[in-house]
């Protein structure tokens, strides 16, 4: 499969475990958006200081520029991409984007949040990126699925919605 998948959903959804057992499951590259994000983006979020647009844009457009570089060819890539408009500017580069919406309940990923060890995202932003989130809207043709499930679950899940 050559497919350009992207895990989307707030920080803590599972998007970094899940992603590579798809990647995998599919036999095709993985990338997690955090390794996109110039060194601005992340002091400012170790300092709990949530982004904002102009601070979004070069990061989503280099993940653009990746997937683009990967058409034809595949991957699979992480990206919160919480607005419409972020997707947009991603589908504009990579128009044959799938989206794989990990969604879930603000608590359940607000505790695993707080778990993750050694990660600049903070818990306490949690709640901006709910505020911030746009659910793919039906015509965006997302696979959506509850984080409350397993990973392998998510994986086995996503997989058979992108063959599918």
């Amino acid at each position: 499969m050559t497919a350009l998948v992207l895990v989307m959903g707030v920080s803590g959804a599972g998007k970094s475990t899940v992603g590579p057992l798809i990647a995998a499951g599919l036999g095709l590259r993985f990338d997690d958006a955090d390794s996109f994000h110039p060194a601005a983006n992340v002091a400012k979020m170790s300092r709990g200081e949530a982004l904002d647009d102009a601070d979004r844009a070069p990061w989503l457009d280099a993940i653009g520029a990746h997937l683009a570089a990967h058409r034809g060819i595949g991957c699979v890539v992480t990206c919160s991409a919480l607005k419409r408009s972020y997707r947009d500017r991603l589908r504009a580069a990579a128009p044959d984007l799938r989206l794989v919406f990990l969604q879930g309940d603000m608590a359940l990923v607000a505790a695993r949040q707080a778990a993750r060890q050694n990660h600049f995202m903070p818990a306490s932003l949690v709640a901006s990126q709910f505020a911030t989130l746009e659910p793919p809207a039906p015509e965006e043709g997302a696979i959506l699925l509850d984080v409350a499930a397993t990973p392998d679950a998510l994986a086995e899940a996503a997989i058979a919605g992108l063959r599918g």
